[in-house]
């Protein structure tokens, strides 16, 4: 992650979103579950300090009541830490799902009282868990799996994939700045006809 995010802001990307931990991943072994929460809980413990002096705002997407209590209070410290940084927003999709995010959005308008006839499209995206931020672009696919996953579903509406056979280990530098080139020779048409 600290390469890719390092060229990230070596190329100029505002927004970075990386999908750490899926709404249905916590239907993995419990063995597996508690080591991935041991991991996250190290990789803040040791990549925070340099993050905020390197200017990245950290964002936390999705779900949090199910986040073990003491992982949690580290994401809110870092969340407080960053809020003012500017270098770069890093989205942490964490026990996030795209379907499960239109639902609750779907769920917090019916108890706000929202009639139905104000809902639009902006409405529903002040809504989401990325409310205020520009939609994705680009969504960069790694180990050559060819779906969403679940990921991003509304923001992701008019964003281009990238589909890279690199594992997200391998994915560097070099990667990014692929996938970035191939974002550049795409014509965005946004549902239109080519002008």
């Amino acid at each position: 992650m600290r390469r890719v995010l390092r060229a990230a802001v070596e190329f100029g990307v505002p927004v970075l979103t990386i999908y750490a931990f899926s709404t249905e991943n916590w239907g993995r072994s419990e063995d597996e579950v508690k080591a991935l929460m041991s991991i996250f809980e190290r990789v803040i413990d040791r990549e925070l300090l340099e993050l905020h002096e390197d200017g990245v705002q950290l964002h936390h997407i999705g779900r949090r009541e199910h986040i073990p209590s003491k992982l949690k209070q580290k994401v809110l410290n870092a969340i407080k830490l960053t809020q003012n940084n500017q270098r770069l927003i890093l989205n942490v999709a964490f026990d996030y799902g795209g379907r499960d995010e239109l639902v609750r959005a779907i769920q917090h308008m019916i108890t706000d009282g929202v009639p139905a006839e104000q809902v639009d499209e902006s409405l529903v995206s002040s809504y989401l868990y990325t409310a205020g931020l520009p939609d994705p672009d680009l969504i960069i696919r790694t180990s050559g799996e060819m779906r969403v996953s679940n990921f991003l579903i509304w923001q992701g509406a008019y964003a281009e994939f990238y589909v890279t056979p690199t594992l997200w280990p391998d994915f560097d530098k070099d990667e990014l700045y692929k996938a970035l080139k191939y974002y550049n020779q795409r014509e965005r048409r946004f549902g239109l006809v080519p002008g």
